[in-house]
């Protein structure tokens, strides 16, 4: 693999190339929003209410509103004994629903060779091998991620070294620890470029979950901008 130079890496080619994919691909990525919003949202409140969790949050809101402390209502909740395992049923549901960040890139690849998009694309991380490989990356990313997390700057480093390792095994069928060279490249030669897109894409999702009703159509919006610095900024090719 080599990074692809002049043209493609100008910012507002991979600007327009980003929104290319997302607009091709809205309805899907309505379809996308909507199964993860939906599972996501249905494990919460079957599970919170299960554990009494639904209850106590109720209380710290109102904790809240009295002038209660966030530290304080939050000791509310970690009180009750069943947090902990509502917790990592929380944790286990974004593992679970990872591998459909998988269907988009699969679509938009599709997009590039002019083939033709279906449903059964959107599941293409939940097919065969693809599954178990993906679920347990995740696990391994989110582990660390949650580890790092209280740091902050260590967690914004922990994503930004595996932004591109998704597409780079999934593609260039490349190992975890072999993505983060790569990532560092595309890092130190292309900061600018990553720098601002990243971060218009994060603004724009952002925006839409401050509508609320604009979060279905921005939620992916990011996988849209990943992949567009990616076909962008390398060039494959099979390497020996």
């Amino acid at each position: 693999m080599s990074q692809n130079y002049p043209q493609k890496n100008d910012l507002s080619y991979i600007l327009k190339q980003a929104f290319h994919y997302w607009s091709k691909t809205l309805v899907y990525q309505l379809m996308f929003s909507l199964i993860y919003l939906s599972v996501l949202i249905t494990v919460w409140f079957l599970f919170a209410e299960h554990y009494g969790i639904l209850n106590d949050y109720m209380r710290t809101v109102e904790m809240v509103n009295t002038g209660a402390t966030y530290a304080d209502a939050q000791k509310l909740l970690i009180a009750n004994p069943n947090y902990i395992t509502f917790s990592w049923i929380i944790i286990g549901t974004f593992i679970f629903l990872y591998p459909l960040n998988l269907g988009l890139l699969k679509m938009y690849r599709k997009l590039d060779l002019g083939e033709k998009l279906t449903v059964h694309d959107l599941f293409a991380g939940y097919l065969g091998v693809n599954f178990f490989i993906y679920i347990s990356y995740y696990v391994f990313w989110f582990m660390i991620f949650l580890y790092m997390a209280p740091t902050v700057i260590l967690a914004g480093v922990w994503i930004a070294l595996t932004i591109f390792t998704a597409p780079l095994m999934f593609f260039m069928n490349k190992k975890i620890f072999e993505t983060f060279r790569y990532n560092i490249r595309v890092w130190r030669n292309f900061f600018p470029a990553m720098l601002v897109g990243l971060a218009l894409a994060a603004v724009f999702k952002y925006v839409g979950m401050l509508t609320i009703i604009g979060l279905p159509f921005t939620m992916a919006f990011p996988t849209a901008m990943i992949y567009a610095l990616y076909t962008s900024l390398f060039k494959e090719h099979t390497e020996i």
